[in-house]
């Protein structure tokens, strides 16, 4: 599952239009591929196994919890039943263990509404999500991202968004805030797209041909 593609197109097509460098970069990366994660509850419990650690070591953590968690879809029900002790097993910190447990507990006693967050908007999304224990702002906007293939978020703390403004802008700092919002403002309404391609810039600089890996999961 994926954005639309004519969606992708006219995003293309107004990028490049209004941010020259932009236009630069998305000559030199191509069309965008953005794959959409429709499961909700798994990949928020991806987005908390994932957290500070490498995206190799979070795979294999994830291999084990999935054999843990058994067979067919990640749900807060099976969470639920596994105690800390058995996550420890798949290499799963007690700290991420807990925050699990709330996460499932919130979904399960309709806290965090996953079934409808599809119709909020994306600060209501934001607000719901960040009631759970080790779910921040970032997680949330790659959930909107990735997850409900929102068009117009732009994770403007995110380092490697930072990073690439400043390489492909020629700034002298990382930008803060107020100048990373400065630049994305021509983006709108299609920041996600412009995002994608900001994290694909530096799979240029390395030679990666499989694209960013931006979702751990």
């Amino acid at each position: 599952m994926s954005f639309p593609e004519p969606q992708l197109k006219q995003a293309r097509l107004h990028l490049r239009r209004v941010d020259p460098v932009m236009r630069s970069l998305i000559d030199a990366v191509g069309p965008p591929v953005l794959k959409l994660r429709p499961q909700r509850f798994q990949m928020l419990v991806r987005s908390i196994i994932a957290q500070q650690i490498s995206t190799m070591a979070a795979r294999s953590i994830r291999r084990r919890f999935d054999q843990l968690v058994g067979p067919g879809t990640t749900t807060a029900e099976k969470v639920a039943r596994l105690s800390p002790a058995e996550m420890r097993t798949a290499g799963i910190s007690l700290q991420k263990a807990m925050y699990l447990h709330d996460l499932a507990a919130k979904v399960l006693d309709g806290t965090v509404r996953l079934r409808t967050v599809g119709r909020m908007s994306d600060d209501e999304v934001i607000a719901e999500l960040v009631q759970v224990k080790g779910i921040g702002i970032w997680t949330s906007q790659m959930f909107l991202m990735f997850c409900l293939g929102r068009p117009d978020v732009f994770p403007h703390g995110d380092l490697g968004i930072r990073n690439a403004m400043k390489s492909l802008y020629r700034l002298e700092d990382l930008p803060d805030r107020t100048t990373s919002e400065e630049l994305s403002a021509p983006w709108r309404p299609h920041a996600t797209i412009a995002s994608w391609y900001l994290w694909r810039s530096h799979d240029l600089k390395t030679g990666a041909a499989d694209g960013p890996d931006i979702f751990p999961c």
